[in-house]
């Protein structure tokens, strides 16, 4: 019997993931360096989308079916961590969680599983084992991309731990995205990456043996819901002038905090060498509105009581999250469907996951 190209592609699957599979399944879960290097001389980008909530997750997959769409669902360190971040969700839950909605949605397009932010602040020995078992559970659960975020250390140290950290994701020749430049949250100001910061990092790294394929920067992006009257400013011109200069590396940019950006204006970052954008928030927003308004009361009530952002909510109301009527699973479901399609479509996204299909197989 012959063999068709969505056949080929995925005897591509990291064995590592494929393990985590059941027998005869046919979800495509592919390594991110697999995706971007068919992807990254075209000007599209692939949504990475982090799905604090569990329920967004089968809208997300319905809309890129329908659009042919190569997506990716990622978790932060600070959202999913081995004691479960603030979400509740550990790297084992988090991919069990997400190939469990492939195979009861029939999800086909390929698609990866990101580790983003593995967050590294100092140059602490016990910072850096913190991370290397964090990364070590990731690859355990399945992980098929990873996101080292040094960014809040010196040049130097950036390099050093970024190096001593992609070993093991190096090793099995997996997705790696490394961070120049400290990306803020709405509220904050930050300094933004310069072309010299980047390349410097680029090549130093690459004098110690590590390639990555994509660069997160400071290029005026926040992280969370920008502030009443906070001016959306992304540098795109810098960004452009950053991509410029690493490409002859394999290196593309990886954009984050696209929650709140005009779709209008989200288009026009494939232009300027950005493959990959990270929705975070977004997915948060939508799933809120759509829960039971009691419920989402409550959650409300512990932040202002306990002084913390909503999002810390989640985690100690996780069990009665996951478990809302079938009708408030449908809705966010539906919601989260809507805002994927124009997410996708604004990306470029639409058939990427056919070119990746052409591509590798």
């Amino acid at each position: 019997m012959s063999t068709t190209a969505l056949d080929r592609v995925l005897a591509h699957r990291p064995a590592h993931a494929l393990e985590k599979l059941p027998p005869g399944s046919r979800v495509c879960l592919l390594n991110s360096r697999d995706i971007l290097r068919a992807l990254k001389a075209e000007p599209v980008i692939v949504m990475a989308c982090n799905t604090r909530i569990q329920h967004v997750i089968p809208g997300i997959m319905r809309a890129a079916e329908e659009l042919d769409a190569v997506v990716g669902f990622e978790l932060a360190r600070s959202e999913c961590s081995l004691e479960g971040g603030y979400t509740g969700f550990t790297p084992d839950l988090y991919v069990r969680t997400v190939i469990q909605y492939a195979h009861d949605t029939g999800f086909t397009k390929p698609f990866f599983i990101h580790a983003d932010h593995i967050t590294v602040k100092s140059t602490a020995p016990e910072a850096i084992a913190s991370a290397q078992a964090l990364i070590a559970a990731q690859l355990a659960a399945g992980y098929t991309s990873f996101a080292i975020d040094a960014s809040f250390n010196e040049l130097p140290d950036n390099i050093s731990i970024t190096v001593a950290l992609a070993q093991p994701i190096v090793a099995q020749n997996l997705g790696l995205e490394v961070e120049v430049g400290e990306i803020k949250s709405a509220g904050q100001e930050g300094e933004i990456t310069t072309v010299a910061e980047a390349r410097d990092f680029i090549t130093g790294l690459r004098e110690r043996g590590i390639e990555p394929d994509m660069l997160a920067i400071n290029n005026g992006s926040k992280h969370g819901n920008y502030l009443e009257g906070e001016e959306i400013s992304i540098d795109l011109e810098r960004t452009g002038e950053i991509y410029q200069a690493i490409k002859d590396y394999g290196v593309c940019i990886a954009q984050h905090g696209v929650t709140g950006t005009p779709l209008h204006l989200v288009g026009r970052f494939a232009d300027y060498g950005i493959r990959k954008a990270n929705v975070g928030t977004q997915w948060q927003n939508v799933a809120h509105a759509g829960l039971p308004p009691d419920l989402m009361a409550t959650m409300r009530a512990w932040a202002v009581e306990n002084k913390k952002d909503i999002k810390f909510a989640t985690k100690p109301f996780k069990a009665q999250i996951d478990a809302i009527p079938t009708e408030f699973q449908d809705r966010i479901a539906q919601t989260a469907y809507a805002d994927a399609k124009e997410l996708l479509q604004a990306f470029r996204s639409t058939g990427t996951a056919s070119q990746v299909l052409a591509a590798l197989g």
